[in-house]
């Protein structure tokens, strides 16, 4: 039976979406606007709407968004697949592949038993252990449920049995706060590197359809400082309201010492690994420098861990995440830049600059800002809120008098950092929230607090850092 109820709400989903593209597209277009980039912006609204409802996977609903602007003939069959061969579709992929290699030669938690190692005499100390290790392998995991999922998690769930705290004996013992420590610093990390979310690549292509450029070095300077400190108050204040029933924790430095001896030296394929992530990180940062695009990059480190035998073909292959990305990305990022080469989003703008004018854009971009950042408690995907919603966000932010790099790098940011808000906002939410060590009265109280917190950090100070470093 809640098969069957399951099975038509997804139905009444789906209608409602075609319904709101098909009303929009024999609405007659508005005077400014072309009749190709009319019809362009139903099929897109159609695409959104299934991707925040989910009637069917974000996959799918691309797909048929896409086989609606060929049919249509909106677009040639040419242009509708010209986002397959988006460069930052591609980084996204080959980075998802190389995250293989962290999980399949053990290197990533073999780089958390030494942070456990050193920073593991109390509970707080496992915290930090935790968030550490996702702060070194952010820079090079795009997939933050890839990253969480197949590292943190199976470590902090070995951690939390080895003290005698589970779901249901002792979870606030110590499981419950590193579960919620841990989860809250990878929402924080993603928001740090380029590549380090798979929106964020996302974010630097729609930003550069209407001319803002976000290089790797550019985004991690502009992160890092914001970043570091959130990394270091918010386990910190998760510690203060929600904290652990036993605060030192001297076994835990035995626990990674007995699992590194276990692991025993590091191997040739770890080696490898390692050399492949330096020498990544090196050429992203210094891309402008070296005149080497990040998506080369990647696949440089790819071609080298599959010469060297430390991934293999089938493991690429088997990469489902990477190929359903290829495709719902592909077709997102396809809409947004003809919906910008047709003129929409300019009439958009100056439709939006006729109602704004005399209101104060600090007043203006807060209430954006709060709005862009509190609907995520209706998303369940970050990606699936940047596809939906940032271009038109950052079109209307810059159309107030917003100086353009503020705008761009608060919403990037709110772009990850919303995942915390809720138990289904992000990849790793339900993955954590899962676990059962953490009411989800708990969770939504905790998210909120953090995500205040968050906002201070990021935009308050993180603003006057940007203005420091001529972003703005």
């Amino acid at each position: 039976m809640a098969a069957m109820t399951y099975t038509k709400k997804n139905a009444s989903f789906f209608l409602l979406s075609f319904l709101v593209g098909l009303v929009i597209w024999f609405l007659p277009e508005p005077q400014g606007v072309s009749s190709q980039a009319w019809h362009l912006f139903a099929i897109f609204i159609f695409t959104v709407i299934g991707v925040i409802t989910q009637p069917l996977p974000i996959g799918t609903i691309a797909f048929v968004g896409l086989m609606f602007v060929t049919l249509t003939k909106t677009l040639t069959f040419d242009e509708a697949f010209t986002g397959f061969s988006n460069n930052i579709v591609w980084l996204i992929v080959f980075a998802f592949f190389i995250a293989r290699g962290f999980i399949k030669t053990g290197l990533g938690f073999r780089i958390a038993y030494h942070l456990m190692n050193l920073m593991g005499k109390s509970t707080l100390g496992m915290g930090y252990g935790l968030v550490a290790t996702d702060f070194v392998l952010s820079s090079a995991i795009p997939s933050l449920t890839a990253r969480t999922g197949g590292v943190i998690f199976p470590l902090l769930n070995s951690l939390c049995k080895a003290f005698g705290s589970e779901p249901h004996n002792q979870p606030r013992k110590v499981g419950a706060f590193l579960f919620v420590t841990a989860f809250q610093g990878s929402v924080i990390t993603s928001a740090i590197f380029l590549t380090a979310m798979a929106g964020n690549p996302m974010i630097a292509d729609l930003a550069e359809q209407i001319g803002i450029t976000i290089s790797w070095g550019k985004w991690a300077a502009a992160a890092i400082v914001p970043g570091l400190i959130a990394l270091i108050i918010v386990p910190l204040f998760i510690y203060k309201i929600y904290p652990p029933e036993q605060k030192e924790t001297p076994d835990a430095k035995k626990y990674a010492q007995k699992q590194l001896k276990d692991m025993g030296k590091i191997s040739s394929p770890e080696w490898i690994m390692l050399i492949v992530f330096v020498l990544l990180i090196v050429l992203w940062a210094g891309a402008k420098i070296i005149g080497i695009h990040p998506a080369i990059t990647a696949m440089v480190g790819l071609s080298l861990l599959l010469v060297a035998k430390v991934i293999a073909w089938d493991d690429i292959v088997s990469e489902k995440g990477a190929w359903n990305i290829l495709v719902w990305f592909s077709v997102l990022l396809m809409m947004a830049a003809f919906l910008t080469k047709l003129g929409f989003m300019s009439w958009f703008s100056d439709l939006v600059m006729v109602h704004l004018q005399g209101m104060n854009w600090v007043l203006g971009f807060s209430i954006l800002f709060l709005v862009y950042f509190y609907s995520h408690y209706i998303f369940a995907s970050n990606a699936a809120h940047i596809g939906a919603m940032f271009l038109p966000f950052l079109v209307l932010a810059t159309a107030m008098g917003t100086p353009p790099g503020l705008a761009v790098m608060s919403l990037a940011f709110a772009s990850s950092l919303f995942g915390g808000l809720t138990h289904y906002g992000c990849g790793p939410a339900p993955i954590f929230f899962g676990a059962g060590y953490v009411k989800v009265t708990d969770w939504w109280k905790l998210g909120f607090y953090i995500s205040v917190i968050n906002i201070i950090i990021w935009i308050g100070l993180g603003s006057l850092w940007w203005k420091l470093i001529g972003l703005y």
